[in-house]
């Protein structure tokens, strides 16, 4: 969490080889209290951080996954909010 946009930068080009226009990366962590957003918009690179006072981003058990998230998805993340359920993933089927 001590790295700033170029290491943050350099760690995703690393990982998925390129970091691609309109897109967010998102790193967290240990604690899950503290995120920071990688986005590249096209024309650059900013970096944003979070902290919540109380509580835990709700962040995937799998440290070794990478997960694509919707817009809604990410609204909700990133506000603290139980992410899962939002979109396809809170269709309810099954009575």
């Amino acid at each position: 969490m001590r790295c700033g946009t170029e290491a943050a930068l350099a760690r995703v080009v690393n990982v998925f080889g390129s970091a691609r226009p309109h897109h967010a990366y998102l790193f967290a962590n240990r604690r899950t209290n503290r995120m920071k957003v990688l986005v590249h918009d096209g024309i650059g690179v900013w970096l944003a951080a979070r902290r919540l006072n109380q509580g835990k981003f709700v962040w995937s058990k799998d440290t070794g996954a990478t997960l694509s998230l919707s817009r809604a998805q990410l609204d909700a993340l990133v506000l603290g909010l139980p992410w899962r359920c939002i979109g396809e993933a809170g269709v309810i089927t099954v009575l």
